[in-house]
């Protein structure tokens, strides 16, 4: 397993994958400040990938995190299986559209508690749980990093954190 540390700042696009909702989070080009984003209600995959695709587009978003759901064992639930599946999918989609963006993966375990937790949003069902959650992912991310995967060969390479998400590192903006 690879650790890669803080990775190079870029504008990233975190997705929190669900089978209603698609959280999503974005930060700056600097990696200084992570924003929740509206969340996707999913529908018809196209339009799925539209609405990331014009997204992306309108953030200048160099790149894709996408949360994998492993339990405490690290072992790859059902639903981080479709998360992966999810990701690669919309990878290649966008890529087929003219949009490569390069993939990573990051643990999510536990990440609906914490933001849950950290932002308030027990028992949300509007989205805002699943964005928060995202941005969670995001600053993750920043913090630990991984290594970008070019679609061919995108895999899981994170563990999970050894402790919950803490206070240092980019800031979250609330909308």
């Amino acid at each position: 397993m690879v650790q890669m540390g803080a990775p190079q700042p870029c504008s990233a696009l975190a997705l929190d994958v669900g089978h209603r909702r698609i959280g999503l989070a974005g930060c700056d080009p600097l990696g200084i400040t992570v924003t929740p984003l509206a969340p996707l209600h999913r529908q018809d995959f196209d339009v799925d990938v539209q609405t990331i695709a014009t997204l992306a587009r309108q953030r200048r978003v160099q790149l894709l995190v996408v949360g994998l759901p492993l339990d405490a064992a690290q072992r790859a639930t059902q639903q981080a299986g479709h998360c992966r599946r999810y990701g690669l999918r919309l990878a290649a989609a966008l890529a087929a559209g003219g949009l490569e963006l390069p993939l990573v993966w990051v643990n999510e375990h536990a990440s609906t508690q914490m933001a849950a937790e950290r932002f308030g949003l027990h028992g949300d069902r509007t989205g805002r749980l699943d964005s928060a959650s995202a941005a969670l992912l995001l600053e993750q991310w920043l913090r630990e990093g991984s290594l970008p995967q070019p679609l061919a060969t995108a895999t899981p390479l994170r563990s999970p954190p050894a402790h919950p998400i803490h206070p240092e590192g980019p800031s979250v903006v609330l909308p």
